[in-house]
């Protein structure tokens, strides 16, 4: 299942800087606007402990991990969603994205012009959140006018029920408020899903702080808190010119060393992936065998022939039964074979809701 997030913000806040530490490829970094001109696309490894811990009792011939796709696109400005800028392209290049993470300067640098002139998270956040609303009202604006003249006769009750959940969206975002502050019931998406709209996507504001805020924040970080509190947003504090130093470490021995220097216990671009991950509303997995221990990327409340169905749709389609060992008693008793003896091995049938960490044996038939 990809996953795929894109980094968004005013030119200069550190997100190709970020962008760098999450993934092999090497976005200029550099002291100017627009310096993203194309998207770059990275994919990267999400860290799971409970990948190499398996790994370890299993010896497989191949280890393979689930990944994420991050986006890196260009600094967006005021009016963006009238095309200036580089506006247009790069709105359409997040409308492709599962997933927003929002990038904040939250530190002072002299020597790193903000494109606003002075360092201010609250009115950066809020200038690419009208820029994303207004072009979401531009959609929504759209589809009620045809629309509207079906539902305001009544006679097809599809047509009016659309019509209504349109008309919410649409005082939501004349509110200022995003499409996500509409806390939509699940019968309703259908009816806007055609719009691939910006703000209905869940968002992480990633504070992007100085070395010495990198523990604890500081005003800026506080005053992102206080803007987003009500939007059920997440938020990560990084320090991105720390997240490079530790990137370019070649031993995990040197970046621990250099992460208990910091009183950090995991690097901050771990934790990033970590919440893009959940943000998605996604959990982990694995098969384990000789030949490979892998992780598996599935939406949370799947079902066993859902989940089969991300390794091959014939699984999902001829799926018998599963085969299932909890990832705690798979560690304890250390192997499938013993965790049968003492009947930790559980089968389990087509209503089986896969659990995070579920290490799995599917049985089909095609």
């Amino acid at each position: 299942m990809a996953l795929k997030c894109g980094i968004v913000g005013l030119p200069n806040v550190g997100k190709s800087t970020l962008f760098n530490c999450l993934s092999n490829a090497k976005a200029q970094a550099a002291n100017f606007p627009f310096c993203t001109i194309e998207p770059n696309v990275g994919v990267i490894t999400v860290p799971d402990e409970r990948l190499n811990k398996l790994s370890e009792l299993v010896k497989p011939q191949a280890i393979l991990p689930t990944t994420v796709e991050i986006v890196d696109i260009a600094g967006l400005v005021k009016g963006a969603s009238k095309g200036e800028g580089l506006g247009n392209k790069f709105l359409a290049n997040i409308r492709e994205c599962n997933a927003i993470l929002h990038v904040l300067r939250c530190f002072d640098d002299d020597n790193i012009i903000h494109v606003d002139g002075n360092v201010n998270p609250v009115r950066d956040k809020e200038i690419i959140d009208t820029e994303l609303q207004l072009k979401d009202l531009e959609s929504v604006d759209a589809k009620i006018k045809k629309f509207e003249k079906a539902a305001k006769t009544g006679n097809d009750k599809e047509a009016v029920k659309t019509y209504a959940t349109l008309l919410r969206i649409k005082e939501t975002l004349e509110s200022g408020q995003s499409a996500r502050a509409c806390k939509l019931e699940e019968s309703e998406l259908p009816y806007i899903a055609d719009l691939h709209m910006l703000t209905v996507k869940p968002v992480m504001y990633v504070c992007n702080v100085d070395e010495a805020s990198a523990k604890t924040g500081n005003k800026y970080v506080d005053a992102v808190r206080e803007a987003v509190k009500n939007e059920g947003a997440e938020i990560l504090v990084i320090t991105a010119a720390m997240e490079s130093e530790i990137a370019s470490l070649e031993t995990y021995e040197e970046k621990q060393m250099f992460l208990g220097e910091m009183g950090l216990d995991e690097p901050g671009v771990n934790k990033l992936i970590k919440q893009a991950y959940s943000l998605l509303q996604l959990q982990t997995y694995f098969t384990a065998g000789v030949k490979e221990v892998r992780a598996w990327t599935i939406e949370k409340g799947m079902t066993a022939p859902q989940a089969a169905g991300v390794i091959h749709t014939d699984f999902e389609k001829g799926f018998i039964r599963a085969e299932v060992i909890g990832y705690n008693d798979y560690i304890t008793y250390g192997s499938e074979n013993a965790c049968k003896e003492v009947g930790k091995l559980r089968v389990e049938g087509k209503e089986y809701v896969v659990a995070d960490g579920d290490v799995m044996h599917f049985r089909f038939n095609v």
